[in-house]
């Protein structure tokens, strides 16, 4: 069994703003269950509620300098359910703020100090508690600077994996940012080093010094090495060989499962569904909508172009036309938001709108909706389409990335299909998926059985965390 330490800018329950704090949770917290000694550290955001959630101060607290600034860290301790042990390293000066990394206006413009003194505040403590680890595992471009520190100045003889979570992340700062964040000007060079078309990406940092990269999803590992999905780093990721690879993230059926889930009005399981559709009524009294006589469609997510909802919008008419109804729980760029709230405003009862994230109201509309909305351009792996199907909520979405390699289509396969699919990335393609949804809806019989069939899918963490502790054999030196 290996001794890991987890690197990452967000783990629920403490702060999120996607499924990287989902899995920067569920994947530690996999690895401890089956043995191995696992730690993770995180910022300690202003935001985060240090009472409710059992963090404690160490006592220690050391100093970290990178190029000519320096910061003091405090360290805070927590333990996850299966007693995974978080540290939270704190300085008000980078982290003490209202966000995790930017406010509407965009990203906060020091983003490149906060996230390396990060990086290097965490190996330091490594340092300071001896952990010893035979991996250093990072995550996404936050933790991108990790690999190339450990490099200057090696944690004893810890592997470094690195994860990207989503590679349209790239941490792309000025070049000025290399002599402030204490990198040498060599490891800013094309190819083997962090430059990228004159600027500094912290991602690409973490990619070519790392001793292996992983994705999450097979599906989206594949298509990352075209030019399409690569996004300008196929190249790189081509160039790691068989140093790359995609393991299918999991989903915590401890936190999202129907028959446990103490944030629904009603419980339910596959042998009685009964409760879902008391969730259901919930859901539509919540958001002050009348009962459709047709599918409760459900949104939860970033409003944002990547994950296709710039679509609904165009195709909302349509959704209500055919007797749906719609509800939207989540936040993003305003133009997408604006479009929806435009669409919206023409049905009255009919749509419901909430531009924020609660984390209760998510689950009720995982278990409330007939249908689960998920027409992403592109989707690394995604989760809630995961956590949809054990709710015996159908996922529609693009057959994209992780997508892919969760859903099978209804009319594909008739007998185990677990929601629908479209393959063109066009509104007219998904108002199509919407009306097979309606139809497959006034079919009970066939609409019971991919219920049922959705609702045994398991994508638990056990097999995902094997293969991560089979990679980590790898690369421990």
């Amino acid at each position: 069994m290996a001794s890991v330490v987890h690197v990452t800018s967000e783990v629920v329950p403490y702060s999120k703003t996607g499924g990287l704090a989902d899995v920067s949770a569920a994947l530690p917290e996999a690895l401890t269950r089956l043995g191995h000694r696992v730690v993770v550290v995180t910022p300690m955001y202003s935001i985060v509620d240090r009472a409710s959630q059992g963090i404690r101060p160490t006592g220690l607290r050391f100093p970290v300098s990178l190029g000519t600034r320096s910061c003091d860290f405090a360290v805070f301790q927590s333990e996850l359910p299966a007693g995974t042990v978080v540290y939270h390293l704190e300085c008000d000066e980078w982290y003490g703020r209202s966000e995790l990394y930017g406010t509407r206006e965009g990203d906060y413009p020091d983003n490149h100090l906060r996230f390396a003194f990060f990086a290097a505040a965490a190996l330091r403590l490594v340092r300071e508690l001896d952990l010893r680890p035979d991996v250093i595992h990072g995550h996404d471009w936050q933790a991108g600077l990790v690999p190339a520190f450990n490099r200057l100045n090696p944690v004893g003889s810890a592997g470094v994996v690195m994860t990207v979570h989503n590679l349209a992340y790239k941490g792309l700062f000025d070049s000025g940012a290399v002599s402030e964040v204490g990198l040498p000007w060599d490891m800013f060079r094309p190819g083997q080093g962090g430059e990228y078309w004159g600027r500094l990406s912290f991602l690409k940092t973490g990619l070519v010094f790392a001793d292996a990269v992983t994705t999450v999803s097979p599906t989206y590992a594949s298509e990352v090495l075209g030019p399409e999905g690569g996004m300008g780093m196929d190249g790189i990721l081509r160039d790691l060989g068989d140093r790359f690879s995609g393991i299918l993230n999991g989903a915590d059926y401890g936190a999202w499962d129907p028959s446990i889930d103490t944030w629904l009005p009603a419980r339910y399981d596959r042998a009685n569904l009964s409760g879902k559709s008391v969730c259901r009524s919930h859901l539509l009294e919540t958001f002050g909508l009348s009962e459709p006589n047709g599918p409760l469609f459900g949104i939860v997510g970033r409003l944002v172009a990547q994950k296709g909802y710039d679509m609904v919008a165009a195709c909302l008419d349509d959704l209500v036309a055919s007797g749906g109804a719609l509800v939207v729980l989540g936040s993003g760029d305003l133009a997408v938001e604006e479009s929806i709230r435009d669409a919206a405003g023409r049905h009255p009862g009919r749509v419901g709108l909430r531009f924020t994230y609660d984390e209760g109201l998510a689950h009720l509309i995982e278990a409330g909706s007939d249908y689960f909305l998920m027409p992403s351009r592109f989707e690394p792996c995604g989760l809630n389409q995961i956590y949809s199907m054990r709710y015996g909520t159908l996922p529609i979405v693009h057959a994209t990335g992780g997508l892919e390699d969760t859903v099978r289509d209804i009319d594909e396969v008739p007998s185990g299909g677990t929601g629908l699919k479209f393959r063109s990335f066009e509104s007219s393609e998904l108002a199509c998926a919407i009306r097979r949804a309606r139809a497959l809806w006034d079919d009970r019989d066939a609409m019971a059985r991919a219920v049922q069939c959705a609702m045994l899918q398991d994508f638990s963490w056990e097999k995902s965390a094997r293969l991560y502790g089979e990679l980590y054999q790898r690369v421990a030196r």
